[in-house]
């Protein structure tokens, strides 16, 4: 059993857990993550790693609960465990394969959007500690959704925070500041995009405009985190690849975008029912969906 040290709410919708781990913290790195399970009837959920403490062994996991399973996270409190806590699993960040003459070289860019803060912290941190400063944009649809201002703060080089609405900092979405930003004379030569699947996509696009080489997470696709369900399977230029054990992060340009985006959408319709079913409880109508006897 796994002990949830802390429990916080940090926006709207998403949460943080701070996680009793030791064998996880010892060996995990940015850009990995785990595989969550709540109780013996619980869906494993893949969450990225989000930050660690070797010397406590305590994993920090934030997430917006969106299926049945994620959502039975917010039963528990601090005192509470989870059943399964199993990682790190994935492969590190390419940034940790890098020289230290490579890392100088690099001008770094990363774009996170929604829950994809919490998988940039690690990596931002990392080069930070490392004496590497790294520009990040952070962008939500509005003020109420953001979250880790101040930390990514304390480690980012510049830090640029943008919101659709316009309700906080930059009003537009994240690619309007990177080209912005280049507008300016900013150069990058080396971005990281971790976000929703249409924002990684458009960052793509707009990185490609000024040949920025660009590293994403294909987090968003995962389902069992093994290998073995075969959700995440995508093709990355002429290969097939399959985001839990292969990923999760690749090269952005050679991505499939319209099959990555077609793949991520097979699991909601049966999701949302189910998710139904939950808030319903015993009102719930399994046939058509709507409450209430008949």
């Amino acid at each position: 059993m796994y002990k949830i040290l802390k429990k916080e709410q940090l926006s709207e919708v998403v949460w943080l857990m701070d996680v009793e781990a030791p064998l996880v913290a010892r060996h995990c790195q940015p850009g990995q993550f785990v595989i969550v399970k709540k109780d013996e009837i619980g869906e494993r959920i893949p969450l990225t790693i989000c930050d660690y403490d070797r010397e406590r062994g305590v994993i920090t996991i934030v997430f917006q609960p969106v299926g049945v399973s994620s959502t039975k996270f917010l039963e528990l409190e601090e005192g509470d465990s989870f059943q399964d806590f199993v990682g790190p699993l994935g492969r590190p960040s390419d940034i940790l394969d890098m020289s230290e003459e490579e890392l100088k070289s690099k001008k770094f860019l990363f774009v996170a959007g929604g829950v994809g803060t919490a998988p940039v912290y690690p990596q931002v941190k990392w080069l930070h500690e490392h004496g590497i400063a790294a520009d990040v944009i952070i962008g939500a649809r509005t003020k109420d959704l953001l979250f880790f201002e101040d930390k990514m703060r304390e480690v980012a080089g510049n830090l640029y925070i943008t919101t659709d609405d316009g309700s906080y900092m930059h009003k537009g979405v994240v690619t309007t500041v990177i080209d912005e930003n280049v507008a300016a004379g900013k150069e990058y030569n080396h971005c990281v995009a971790i976000g929703p699947m249409i924002m990684m996509k458009f960052v793509c696009l707009t990185t490609a405009k000024y040949n920025i080489p660009t590293i994403v997470s294909m987090n968003p696709i995962m389902v069992d985190g093994t290998g073995m369900c075969g959700a995440c399977r995508l093709t990355v230029g002429d290969e097939i690849k399959f985001a839990c054990v292969d990923g999760p992060e690749f090269d952005g340009f050679k991505i499939n975008w319209a099959e990555c985006m077609k793949r991520s959408q097979m699991y909601k319709t049966e999701e949302g029912r189910a998710m139904l079913a939950y808030k319903e409880g015993k009102s719930h109508h399994g046939d058509c969906g709507n409450g209430g006897d008949k």
